[in-house]
């Protein structure tokens, strides 16, 4: 089969490698397609410590069995399907309330496991029992499948934000991952969402998505337009979408009272901090959250929306590559030229 082989940092060899055997437990997908996450274009430019190459990345990935080995059922031949990237130990405290995310020791898919950006991979033993391998319907694409994984990572990200009907909903961060928030703070029944990025030309793209506020952050100060746009009570809901200090900052600077905020990006390593103003933490009631990754009932509720339509899936791709291409594909994702850069094996 081919393989795009990551051999270490800027290297990637795409590349004629041994198919896999499925062994007892296992199941062989047949890859069709694998969107590029942002941590699979930090692996490729600087490599990552869980990462040890030679090695196949991908995990945003939608495939179709292939082979299935012995003492597997459920599933059959042709079923399309994705999976759950993290896997669990099943033993620890965090496990066994099914959140793998949370994992004392977890394994991802992708990074421990060999991964997607190949024409075959393999689903091991240890997430098939833990029920990682999830079908899909037959009725929905093989890129709309790529994009359950990053949306289920949001509403890892939103199950602690509870948007309501009538909130006043603020994502600072129009990347792809600030236009799903958008999206789903939408669905979720906010009467206003607004999508704050230094960037013209991402909010260019996220006019692709109805009904949303876009502001420029480098035109206009975030916190005054809220509050211009609130009458003085500030946002209901915010998501921070990017990994900036300063970002952080102003979420906790414009929340109203009882707001909900999400620190859903991660900062730098050797930057994370910021300064918070701990009495409108205290004062106003305010909510903070953190959100790292996401579990198997977020993978089935992101499913469910793709394929009941309320979330457009194919809205968020604008570039796709064929594997040989994948390089390419990395160096689009990084230049943030567009939304969801997709990887296709056929």
């Amino acid at each position: 089969m081919k393989a795009a082989v990551y051999m270490g940092p800027g290297k990637i060899e795409v590349k004629e490698v041994e198919t896999p055997k499925p062994k007892a437990g296992e199941v062989l997908l047949k890859i069709h397609a694998c969107a590029v996450c942002g941590t699979d274009v930090r692996i490729f430019y600087h490599g990552q410590k869980n990462v040890v190459p030679p090695h196949i990345t991908g995990h945003e990935f939608a495939g179709s069995i292939a082979e299935i080995g012995p003492g597997v059922t459920g599933f059959k031949k042709g079923d399309k399907v994705t999976s759950v990237t993290c896997v669990g130990c099943q033993k620890c405290l965090y496990c066994k309330k099914g959140l793998y995310n949370l994992c004392d020791t977890p394994r991802y898919l992708g990074y421990y496991y060999p991964g997607a950006f190949a024409e075959y991979m393999i689903i091991p033993k240890e997430a098939i029992d833990g029920g990682n391998l999830l079908k899909a319907p037959g009725s929905l694409s093989f890129p709309a499948i790529t994009m359950v994984e990053p949306l289920s990572c949001v509403i890892n990200g939103q199950d602690y934000l509870k948007v309501q009907k009538g909130d006043f909903a603020v994502v600072i961060g129009a990347g792809p991952i600030g236009c799903m928030h958008a999206e789903i703070a939408k669905a979720s029944g906010a009467k206003t969402v607004v999508l704050f990025d230094v960037s013209e030309s991402r909010l260019e793209l996220a006019k692709r998505f109805d009904g949303l506020v876009l502001v420029n952050s480098a035109k206009e100060e975030p916190v005054k337009k809220v509050m211009d746009m609130t009458g003085g009570c500030g946002a209901d809901v915010i998501v921070v979408a990017c990994g900036v200090n300063a970002a952080q900052e102003q979420a906790v600077a414009m929340a109203a009272k009882l707001a909900r905020i999400s620190l859903f990006a991660s900062l730098p390593k050797d930057n994370p901090f910021i300064k918070l103003d701990a009495n409108i933490v205290h004062y106003k009631e305010v909510s903070v959250y953190g959100a790292f990754a996401s579990y198997k009932k977020q993978y089935e509720k992101a499913l469910s929306l793709i394929a009941e339509k309320k979330i457009q899936a194919e809205k968020f791709i604008t570039h796709t590559y064929p594997l040989k291409d994948i390089v390419t594909a990395f160096e689009t994702s990084k230049k943030g030229t567009g939304l969801k850069t997709v990887v296709t094996m056929e």
